[in-house]
């Protein structure tokens, strides 16, 4: 059994609406447990809750959603 683990990105997902634009995508792919993102937070985080799935991927899925992503650089 894998450990989760926990990845944040900064996005543009910004308001409900591109909440909601981006959940189908991110519900459907596999090894993602769980998901929110900080709407409040100037760099509008994306906190993934892992389950093998790998940064590349979770990049590659937002951006096929229409909005910008990038591994946040955590001081």
């Amino acid at each position: 059994m894998e450990s989760k683990n926990n990845m944040k990105f900064k996005t543009n997902i910004n308001c409900g609406g591109c909440i909601k634009a981006v959940t189908p995508h991110l519900n459907k792919a596999e090894g993602i447990a769980e998901w929110q993102v900080d709407t409040d937070h100037a760099d509008k985080i994306l906190t993934i809750e892992s389950e093998g799935i790998t940064e590349e991927n979770i990049i590659a899925i937002v951006k096929k959603a229409g909005f910008n992503i990038e591994p946040l650089q955590e001081a």
